[in-house]
């Protein structure tokens, strides 16, 4: 089969194909921004990369391509809580809209797969796309789900649609819409097992998210010995209370966002190479303390730093072959991983879409 990546970024709907096992290839991929298809020709120079506006993309181009798949990742910023949620008033919309206008002429397509932010299941761009693709004559599944499902030691509660062609059958019915504290439907745990779960089975630890098994932290550490990486002494000073602390010993840690790296409230957890124990015993000691200037060394002595890019990475399932070129910065690469996917749930999602028994 052929693969359209549409918004593909840094390609991680790229390797979750791969990872699927599906007999498919990707023909062509699109996105606007530079720098995300700078790491995308890095490593993947084979593909047709098209840097430009997916708005200028025609129908008669894509069935030049005989185009049988569409993975796509759609801007969420008109649908996150934290937004202003204009939904299909924000001209980030357009695109996906312009999509669905293409999709009637695609006469080869037979697979779409969709994700976004949770939320994007009650917004009217999701009735119009669901609205779309009825028309067309495809049936369609939802989820909502987060690697720590999955045996991944990361909470990333996304929304995803699988739809396909009518003459083409799903294997699972249609699941209510859960989040992460629930179970993924019984057709993802009956897939063949996959490394993660693997190691969450030999590795794991009860993740208190989810109530399921996740391997620790300490399976994607790696050694980082740079100080650029150690939480400065300002932020230690004003905002140690609302720092999400993991160690080693950690079965989770909070969704990784582009403002990672440059930020530490609310876009993902920080890393303390200590025990559990010793960061309660730190924190019991700095909330006896009254000399703001001694309060910063006793967190100081914690050692706290960001998690490294590659860790991210790892933590975002992408393979350990995966490469950003050298002039890729530390905060181009939080952003460009903040925007992506977890390349697991996605590939398992494949493998559900594009097989029938």
């Amino acid at each position: 089969m052929k693969v359209l990546e549409l918004y593909s970024g840094i390609g991680g709907m790229h390797y979750a194909l791969q990872e699927s096992g599906v007999a498919a290839r990707v023909v062509a991929a699109v996105d606007i921004n530079p720098v995300a298809n700078d790491v995308y020709r890095h490593n993947f120079p084979e593909v047709a990369l098209m840097n430009r506006n997916i708005q200028s993309v025609t129908a008669q181009e894509l069935n030049k391509l005989d185009i049988d798949v569409i993975l796509m990742s759609p801007p969420c910023q008109p649908f996150t809580r934290t937004g202003l949620r204009k939904d299909t008033l924000d001209n980030r919309t357009c695109s996906l809209q312009h999509i669905l206008n293409l999709i009637p002429e695609l006469r080869d397509l037979k697979y779409i797969l969709l994700e976004n932010v949770r939320g994007f299941e009650t917004s009217r761009m999701r009735r119009e796309l669901v609205d779309c693709i009825e028309s067309c004559g495809y049936t369609y599944r939802e989820l909502i789900l987060s690697p720590c499902q999955f045996g991944v030691p990361n909470s990333r509660t996304r929304y995803y649609l699988l739809a396909k062609r009518n003459n083409l059958k799903f294997r699972f019915a249609q699941p209510s819409l859960g989040d992460e504290d629930s179970p993924p439907p019984e057709s993802l745990d009956s897939l063949p097992k996959s490394r993660h779960s693997v190691l969450a089975e030999k590795r794991g630890k009860i993740n208190p998210r989810s109530g399921r098994l996740c391997y620790t932290l300490a399976s994607i550490l790696e050694r980082v010995e740079d100080p650029r990486y150690l939480l400065p002494p300002e932020v230690l000073q004003k905002r140690s209370q609302v720092l999400d602390i993991r160690t080693s010993e950690s079965s989770g840690s909070c969704c990784f966002t582009k403002g990672y790296g440059h930020y530490v409230e609310g876009t993902g957890s920080v890393y303390c190479p200590f025990t559990d124990e010793t960061v309660l015993l730190r924190y019991n000691e700095v909330g006896r303390e009254t000399d703001s200037d001694e309060k910063t060394r006793i967190l100081a002595d914690l050692k706290l730093r960001f998690f490294s890019p590659k860790e991210v990475c790892r933590l975002m399932c992408f393979p350990e072959d995966f490469q950003f070129p050298e002039h890729i910065t530390d905060r181009q690469r939080y952003r460009l991983l903040g925007n992506s996917i977890n390349v697991h749930v996605v590939g398992r999602l494949i493998h559900l879409l594009c097989t029938e028994s």
